[in-house]
């Protein structure tokens, strides 16, 4: 089976910025192995279907009927090496607790503030409030406010790239199915909270509020969350099995983002057209497969 088509937008603390009963289950988890990159979006979505498949379907991953937290539900985390990240981290090891409890129930605020009734009433097996209440207060036992993954289907948020240095880029080739087939950048916290300032900066300016300006500050504001000594990492995840070598091989999306930023900051519009096709071009095949299966 393939990987989810998810792609990911990571955040890797060091483990002695963590408060203590989060430090104690990070340890805990090291102790069994951290997972790698691959098994990460496996473990997603085995969790998401044995809550979807028992006798009684549950509300959130990881959750007991009455919406509790399992006991013996996995906690699973992500680890990195500082000497794999460009420019300067914390100590290591850097980690990155997976949140999926957490995550599932912000992408369900999400789901009720963008469908509508008989949707609703279809998927949720509780009233809107209910279910908004339950989200809500799930959100709150993250002790650092905020969970340290965000993702996407089917593609990667084009100001996402604002966040990396494109000479970082980690390239693997391998067969399509292959774990380790990967492309990601990583980034100091420090490097991307910069970039995606001065990125914000450079839209606002030149075409507004809505529309890049809006993701690129609700990301900075996500990055406000962590630790200033944690690495930040931006990964193709799955979406890796949907496209060959030697497009992955050309693909320039992180060049062209943070070249379409210089543009606007140089008022120069045809470079911005330039750039935007390519973007628009690359981007546009795995939105077409996303429609046509």
């Amino acid at each position: 089976m393939p990987r989810p088509f998810v792609a990911y937008l990571r955040v890797y603390e060091p483990l002695s910025s963590l408060d203590a009963p989060l430090a104690d289950r990070v340890r805990k988890a090291l102790e069994e192995g951290p997972l790698t990159r691959a098994e990460a979006g496996e473990r997603e979505r085995h969790l998401w279907l044995r809550s979807q498949l028992g006798g009684r379907p549950r509300l959130l991953p990881g959750e007991r009927p009455d919406g509790g937290p399992s006991p013996d539900a996995p906690f699973d985390v992500m680890a990195l090496d500082p000497a794999d990240v460009p420019g300067e981290v914390g100590d290591g090891p850097l980690v990155c607790p997976l949140d999926l409890r957490a995550r599932s129930a912000a992408a369900l605020v999400g789901f009720l503030a963008t469908s509508w009734g008989p949707l609703q009433d279809e998927a949720l097996p509780a009233s809107p409030d209910a279910v908004r209440a339950r989200a809500g207060s799930v959100m709150a036992e993250l002790t650092g406010g905020a969970v340290h993954v965000i993702s996407t289907t089917w593609t990667v948020p084009l100001p996402w790239f604002a966040l990396v240095d494109p000479e970082a880029r980690r390239l693997v080739l391998a067969t399509r199915d292959a774990p380790e087939r990967e492309v990601s950048w990583r980034a100091s916290m420090t490097d991307a909270r910069e970039r995606v300032a001065r990125a914000l900066r450079v839209v606002r300016d030149s075409i507004g509020e809505e529309g890049p300006a809006k993701v690129l500050a609700d990301t900075g504001r996500w990055l406000e969350h962590f630790d200033a000594g944690s690495a930040v990492e931006l990964d193709y995840g799955g979406l890796v099995q949907l496209v060959d070598d030697q497009d992955l091989t050309d693909d320039t999306s992180a060049q062209d983002v943070n070249a379409i930023v210089d543009a606007l900051e140089e008022g120069d519009a045809e470079e911005v057209a330039l750039r935007y096709e390519v973007l628009r071009e690359f981007w546009g095949e795995l939105a077409r497969r996303e429609r046509h299966g």
